[in-house]
């Protein structure tokens, strides 16, 4: 895992995700458009996702990482991002080459849909009510 600076790490809460993908800089392109994701570069197997507001940079602070992989695997733990505004988010992944495979749909604490990128990987996005 890369050196995260300028971070505060908060006991059994998510800490940092790593996404495998089959082409890296097809993934960085996809979360790039669609969710406005920056990444630290460390060689072609490997980005890490700055943190928003770190600044630019190896130096600056991650909350995750795209790990080229030889294949991507079904399963895992499923990464669930906000929205502000989850049409529009539909949209932008869509757009990006996100392929929308569950909702958008209600549930108890607002709306959220589930996609996957280009490599396969399934996330999802909520907003609130």
């Amino acid at each position: 895992m890369a050196a995260m600076t300028e971070q505060t790490h908060h006991h059994h809460v998510i800490d940092y995700i790593e996404i495998t993908v089959g082409d890296l800089p097809a993934a960085k392109q996809f979360y790039g458009e669609a969710f406005g994701w920056q990444f630290n570069d460390y060689g072609p197997d490997y980005a890490g996702i700055r943190r928003p507001g770190s600044g630019s940079g190896s130096g600056s602070a991650e909350v995750g990482g795209l790990r080229a992989g030889e294949t991507v695997g079904v399963g895992g733990p499923l990464v669930l991002l906000f929205s502000s505004d989850l049409d529009a988010s539909v949209v932008a992944v869509q757009a990006a080459g996100g392929r929308v495979i569950e909702g958008p749909y209600e549930f108890p604490g607002g709306r959220r849909f589930h996609f996957t990128d280009p490599s396969g990987n399934e996330l999802g996005v909520w907003a609130e009510k």
